[in-house]
């Protein structure tokens, strides 16, 4: 007897019992759950090359996708299982055999106060236009913040919502705005095609699954500079590789242009990283970047790009800011008891520096 949709959804149920973020299925293996970073065998058969087939023919509901698969090294996607939740997958080759990656993905979208997100990110999703960057390492909750952040325009502004995907994640429902949620290979040939099409669709809010090329970051630019609010992600660890990262995307005769243009139009940058909290609970610490007239300095060129961080702090607590670094909000998580002491003074950029604050409190 083959491997079945109840097989399949039997898994991924343990998989959200465990609170695990991703299974990593291949052939001769047991599967895997990616909990809390580590990998933790699950202790049932070990999958054969019949099952991961099986699975292949489950989740790829696309007929031409799944015949792709044969010429292609690896393909995304994604799959909903009825009353439990949505899953995007990565099938990749090795070996002449396949492997599998499924993220799990809540069929709910959560809200801004249920990821314990500060007002800030609430009032910076309200923004109606500029650039605004969500970043971090892969497994970050980049996706699910900004799920949240245009969940939060949905519910609270009457716009037009365009998102291009690849895949689609979360499904928004419609509430105050209209949402036209668009992946690419299907609904569009690539994000840059998507893009470029969308500021022909009357839209208010644009967002982008991913930056990945300098077409894409120059017609987000352009969005910007239009009046548009453009939402994207990339995979950067803090505002300064981020800014840092686009810059560099571009040819250098045309650098000093696009540092003009993004001191102009880049409105926030809100960066995450996971860390282990305590009674095995998971704390987004977030460096948060609103743009001021120090920042724009340091985007531009007439100051170091190195010394956003200290402007940031310097800027900490006024009302028309509401930004802060990641040793700020550590420190806060620390201070609150959601974090252990080692945790903090592993995460933050000078422990010197944490120590001394301590002290001085």
């Amino acid at each position: 007897m083959g491997f079945s949709l109840k097989n399949l959804s039997s898994l991924v149920n343990v998989a959200i019992q465990h609170k695990a973020s991703d299974i990593h299925i291949r052939s001769n293996e047991m599967p895997c759950l990616r909990i809390r970073g580590d990998l933790v065998p699950v202790q049932t058969k070990v999958f054969s090359v019949e099952d991961i087939n099986d699975i292949i023919k489950i989740i790829v509901t696309d007929k031409d996708q799944l015949q792709s698969l044969n010429s292609k090294a690896e393909i995304d996607g994604a799959f909903s299982i009825e009353n439990l939740c949505r899953v995007r997958f990565n099938i990749f080759r090795y070996f002449n055999q396949y492997g599998l990656v499924l993220r799990i993905i809540n069929t709910e979208i959560p809200s801004l106060a249920n990821l314990d997100m500060s007002k800030s990110v609430a009032k910076i999703a309200l923004q109606k236009r500029g650039m605004i960057l969500i970043t971090g390492a892969t497994g970050s909750g980049k996706s699910t913040t900004l799920a949240a952040m245009i969940n939060h325009i949905n519910e609270n502004r009457s716009s037009h919502i365009i998102t291009i995907e690849d895949p689609i994640e979360y499904l928004h429902s419609q509430k105050m705005s209209r949402i036209s949620q668009r992946e690419v290979g299907r609904d569009t040939e690539d994000f840059t095609s998507g893009l470029r099409s969308a500021l022909r669709q009357d839209p208010d809010v644009i967002s982008i699954g991913e930056m990945r090329d300098p077409i894409a970051a120059n017609i987000a630019l352009k969005a910007a500079e239009t009046g548009h609010v453009v939402f994207s992600t990339l995979h950067t660890t803090n505002t300064v590789t981020t800014i840092g990262r686009i810059i560099s995307m571009f040819p250098a005769h045309e650098q000093p242009e696009v540092r003009k243009r993004l001191a102009e139009n880049l409105y926030a940058i809100i960066g995450q990283r996971m860390l282990p909290g305590k009674n095995g609970k998971t704390v987004i610490a977030q460096e948060i970047m609103v743009t001021s007239p120090g920042i724009r300095d340091c985007i531009s060129g007439k100051d170091d790009l190195n010394r956003i961080p200290h402007v940031i702090m310097q800027g900490t607590g006024k009302s028309t800011n509401g930004g802060q670094t990641f040793d700020q909000h550590i420190m806060y998580l620390y201070q609150k008891g959601f974090i252990e002491k080692e945790i903090a003074l592993d995460a933050v950029s000078s422990q010197s520096d944490f120590i001394q604050k301590l002290i001085v409190e």
